[in-house]
């Protein structure tokens, strides 16, 4: 089985969890994944239409955002258009 290696394609600037994804105790490593898979235009399970809008939003500098589904439920990554800070949140907290 092969592997891909994934490249960073913008900075996260600041990274912040919300209340409610650090009350979920979640590995840190888990999150640490998330963000790097964010970071290299792996956008999750977001549907082909939104995944198209990040790829295109990424080339003209918007906001990003990225959505995975884990056991403790969808968690939702954004990064801010000047990539000077990225969060991680709950479905409810968007």
């Amino acid at each position: 089985m092969g592997y891909r290696i994934l490249k960073p394609l913008f900075p996260l600037g600041n990274v912040y969890l919300t209340a409610g994804v650090a009350a979920l105790e979640l590995d840190p490593d888990h999150i640490v994944r998330l963000l790097h898979r964010h970071q290299c235009g792996d956008w999750g399970d977001l549907g082909d239409e939104d995944k198209q809008a990040n790829d295109r939003d990424l080339k003209c500098g918007e906001r990003l955002l990225s959505r995975y589904d884990t056991e403790a439920g969808p968690l939702y990554v954004i990064t801010e258009r000047d990539r000077s800070m990225t969060t991680v949140l709950l479905r409810s907290e968007y």
